[in-house]
């Protein structure tokens, strides 16, 4: 085994065995079982930019389209 794995902290978070984990320990202390909180996203929220159907660019451009078809619709008004 690689020695880096070996002197990689532990977790020790107690077991239903009563016996101690041997996961490696993240950042936090605990190994990804026992862990606690997670790191959470990065930052920057990159990950909640919305694109496609929902992005903010083609829900303003289906309300101009909107409000143009309804413009047309009064304008060339047949009764």
């Amino acid at each position: 085994m690689r020695q880096w794995l070996k002197d990689a902290k532990r977790c020790g978070a107690n077991t239903r065995r009563g016996t101690k984990c041997n996961g490696m320990g993240m950042p936090n202390g605990h190994c990804r079982m026992h862990g606690g909180t997670s790191p959470g996203a990065p930052k920057g929220n990159k990950n909640a930019w919305k694109h496609g159907y929902y992005s903010a660019e083609s829900i303003a451009m289906r309300r101009a389209l909107r409000a143009l078809l309804i413009s047309a619709r009064e304008t060339i008004s047949f009764r």
